[in-house]
């Protein structure tokens, strides 16, 4: 089998899965109605919905999940006797952060130095249009030789849970033989990479209050218990002098065994300045794959712009924890929680939320549907073999399928290598990265169908 008839395909239908990302893009699907309208979101979930009707897909419905969003499901049947292969990808998107840092309007699909910037690009709403291509090409080459299930997730990025619960209480909805994850990426464009772990995540806030209300700080500073100093503080607490978590009882001494991450090219990826060092022990692969990272990744507290000389009463910070296979995250939430509730200073009042949760992942690579991949890539990437690669972020909705589905073999691959910049401003994707993973997935699902004849 070769790549060229399904290649050349693609390569014809690269046009229109452009324009159609720059329609998806066009939605502003950030799951949280403080920051945008959740009209958005719907949008953009019926936008998908009919292009799977468009495709042939049977049972299309939208899926109110008990988060408040909406995941879209489709059925596509493959032959007779066929095995059943889910694709997953979500439509939400990340908020764009600072609109002006971007080069580009984030919610406007714009070409540029041979990458197409947006925001959801690559995270996922490529990974959706790179599951059509995957389909079409092999419409247009033969068939179909699986029956596929399509879900795209409404609020993977906000970590609520609501398709995990979804699907838990409808079990029989997303079985499936083999499930692709669309949410991941290579290691570098031009590398094909399956990931084989995945770091879970806790999210907490946290308050303090030392005072009834804010204070002059030339009458009472010095001796009132300022908030924010105490927040500060306590931040403080989650890291040792050269950035490594410190949570009380949270090991973190794990190594990453598999595919390295030279630390110049680390460096280059994550655009670390000039005479910065970077934090933590252990190889990069280490620190980012194989142990727990705390992320401070907001506080409240005033702006500088019309700040006032004041004791602040109050102080909010939002942390994320990331927990690597190993671990439990509920477990680590109770950890930070504890960690949080004795370091804060001055008797501090503290209080603690949860905001969301999900649980590492590790992968069986060991499965036949990880041989028909590495033969799909080799295909798609002629003279390059596959790789396998940790992944520092979450997708919670893994180890749900795992439990509900064991015998379900689980691979993650998709589109958001360094250069995508996802969750940043000025996210990408890389057109040519797009094509050889479309025609990947094509060819994957092909071979994996060859396989359940042997």
């Amino acid at each position: 089998m070769t790549a060229r008839p399904i290649s050349e395909t693609v390569a014809s239908l690269m046009p229109r899965a452009r324009a159609e990302l720059a329609e998806l893009v066009a939605f502003q699907s950030v799951a949280d109605p403080a920051q945008f309208p959740k009209s958005e979101c719907e949008a953009a979930a019926n936008w998908v919905a009919d292009a799977l009707r468009a495709e042939d897909f049977t049972d299309v419905a939208l899926l109110d999940t008990p988060d408040g969003t909406q995941s879209v499901y489709g059925y596509l049947p493959g032959p007779a006797g066929a095995p059943t292969v889910l694709l997953y990808a979500h439509y939400d998107v990340q908020p764009p952060l600072d609109e002006s840092a971007w080069l580009s309007p984030p919610f406007e699909l714009t070409e540029r130095d041979g990458r197409w910037y947006g925001r959801g690009a690559a995270d996922c709403k490529g990974g959706f249009i790179m599951h059509l291509l995957a389909l079409r090409a092999l419409k247009a080459n033969g068939g179909v030789p699986v029956s596929v299930k399509v879900i795209a997730e409404g609020s993977e990025e906000q970590g609520t849970g609501g398709l995990e619960r979804y699907a838990e209480a409808h079990p029989e909805l997303l079985a499936a033989d083999t499930i692709v994850i669309g949410d991941t990426g290579n290691f570098r464009v031009g590398l094909p990479t399956v990931t084989a772990t995945l770091r879970g995540m806790t999210m907490l806030r946290v308050q303090l209050d030392t005072l009834e209300g804010n204070l002059h700080s030339g009458q009472f500073g010095g001796a009132a218990p300022d908030a924010l100093a105490a927040m500060i503080q306590l931040l403080a607490s989650l890291r040792d002098a050269d950035g490594t978590t410190t949570v009380d009882g949270l090991t973190g001494e794990a190594d990453w065994d598999g595919l390295q991450y030279p630390e110049a090219e680390f460096r280059q990826d994550a655009k670390v300045l000039d005479g910065v060092e970077l934090i933590g022990k252990g190889t990069v692969a280490d620190r980012i794959w194989a142990r727990p990272a705390v992320t401070v990744i907001g506080i409240d507290c005033p702006p500088v712009v019309g700040a006032t000389p004041s004791v602040q009463a109050s102080a909010r910070a939002q942390i994320s924890l990331r927990v690597p296979p190993g671990h439990d995250a509920a477990e680590a939430a109770k950890l930070l929680t504890a960690h949080l509730e004795s370091h804060a200073p001055w008797g501090a009042r503290v209080t603690v939320e949860q905001v969301g949760q999900g649980q590492p992942f590790r992968a069986d690579m060991d499965s036949p549907a990880y041989t028909a991949m590495a033969d799909a890539m080799r295909d798609a990437y002629p003279g390059q073999e596959m790789q396998s690669s940790g992944m520092g972020g979450s997708i919670p909705l893994c180890n749900t399928l795992a439990s509900l589905y064991p015998e379900a073999e689980i691979l993650l691959i998709g589109l958001s290598e360094p250069e995508a910049q996802i969750h940043a401003v000025n996210e990408s994707v890389s057109p040519e990265e797009l094509e050889r993973m479309s025609v990947t997935e094509a060819l994957f699902l092909r071979n994996y169908a060859e396989s359940k004849k042997a």
